[in-house]
């Protein structure tokens, strides 16, 4: 599966399986909730001060996946083997926060 940065699409491979993630409107707003944020700019701010734990780095992940049509859900992303572990995850949900938010060119 391809990816296309332009819509604000991520890598992620989940057991070998790789998926196309992004933040939709909705996905976000499932973040803010997941997170327990004021706003989506608490979350951005986070990320961009590198205060972020696992736990919100696996909320980006479930709600980028989810975005990009993965039907899996919480305790599915907890059991699976995410390529490249814990530091690919963290650079795949920033990067889902950044592509987000990214104006275009």
């Amino acid at each position: 599966m391809s990816v296309n940065p332009h819509r604000g699409e991520v890598a992620v491979v989940l057991d070998g399986r790789r998926h196309a993630a992004r933040l939709t409107l909705g996905a976000l707003a499932s973040l803010e909730a997941a997170l327990g944020a004021g706003s989506l700019v608490e979350v951005i701010e986070r990320f961009e001060a590198g205060r972020f734990s696992s736990r919100d780095v696996m909320a980006v992940l479930v709600a980028g996946l989810r975005g990009g049509g993965w039907q899996g859900a919480d305790p599915d992303l907890l059991t699976a083997e995410i390529e490249g572990g814990p530091v690919a995850a963290a650079r795949a949900a920033a990067e889902l926060i950044a592509r987000a938010f990214r104006l275009p060119e």
